[in-house]
C-alpha cells in the first residue's frame, strides 16, 4: 500500500446529527495530526496564498463578517476566527445550498506538532443522504486533509498533477478506504448495516467511476 493511502489510517472520523434552526443537521467530523508547530498550521488553512496552493484558488475579503470564494467549490461568510485555534464559517454551494458549516479547530500537541480536526454540519435533502451516506463530504474532507498534509511536509501538488492524480489506481483506492472508514463511522453512530452498506458503495462508486 503507498504512503498516500496509508495516510487514511491517520485519520479519526466522527458521524452524527445535530439541531440547528434549519432543522436537523448531519455533520461529519475528522481529525489527524500534523507533523508542524500549530502557527504554521493555522498560517496554511488561513493565508489566502497558501490556501491555493493546497487547495484552491480563494477570493473575499478575509476578516470577520467577511465573505469569500473558493474557485469553482464553496464560498460563505466568515463567522468565527479565534487565532491560532478555531476558525468557522458558512459553506455554501449552489444556487439553494441551506444551511451548511465548517469548523477548523487546532491544538498544539508538543513543540512541532499540531492536531487538525475538521467538523462539517449541514441540512441535506434526505434522499441524497439516503443514498450516499457521510462519505459523499467525508472522502472529501480526507482528500482536502491529504493535500494540506502534503503542502505542510513540503510535498505539495501543482493543480495539474492533483488532477492527474485523481485518475490514477492509487487515488481510487485512496477513495474506496476512505469510504470505507466513513462507513465504519457511519456504522459506529448507530446506522443500520444495510443502509452503511449501500450507502458506502453507492459513494466509493461515485468517487471511483
Amino acid at each position: 500500500m503507498s504512503e498516500i493511502v496509508d495516510q487514511i489510517d491517520r485519520g479519526h472520523r466522527e458521524v452524527g446529527t445535530r439541531k440547528v434552526e434549519a432543522g436537523e443537521a448531519h455533520g461529519v467530523l475528522l481529525r489527524r495530526t500534523y507533523e508542524a508547530p500549530i502557527a504554521e498550521v493555522w498560517d496554511a488553512v488561513t493565508s489566502p496564498e497558501r490556501i491555493g496552493a493546497w487547495f484552491l484558488p480563494v477570493t473575499g475579503e478575509f476578516r470577520l463578517g467577511g465573505r469569500y470564494q473558493l474557485q469553482g467549490h464553496a464560498g460563505g461568510e466568515i463567522l468565527e476566527c479565534a487565532a491560532p485555534e478555531r476558525l468557522r464559517v458558512s459553506w455554501l454551494y449552489g444556487p439553494d445550498p441551506g444551511f451548511s458549516e465548517v469548523e477548523v479547530r487546532l491544538a498544539a500537541e508538543g513543540a512541532g506538532r499540531t492536531v487538525f480536526e475538521v467538523e462539517h454540519v449541514a441540512v441535506v435533502p434526505e434522499e441524497f443522504w439516503n443514498q450516499f451516506g457521510p462519505g459523499a463530504v467525508g472522502i472529501g474532507w480526507d482528500s482536502i486533509a491529504l493535500g494540506l498534509g502534503m503542502h505542510l511536509a513540503g510535498r505539495g501538488m501543482s493543480r495539474e498533477e492533483s488532477e492527474a492524480w485523481q485518475r490514477t489506481s492509487e487515488a481510487k483506492e485512496f477513495f474506496r478506504r476512505s469510504g470505507e472508514e466513513w462507513g465504519a463511522a457511519y456504522a459506529a453512530s448507530g446506522a443500520d448495516p444495510e443502509t452503511v452498506a449501500a450507502t458506502t458503495e453507492a459513494t466509493i462508486g461515485a468517487y471511483t467511476a
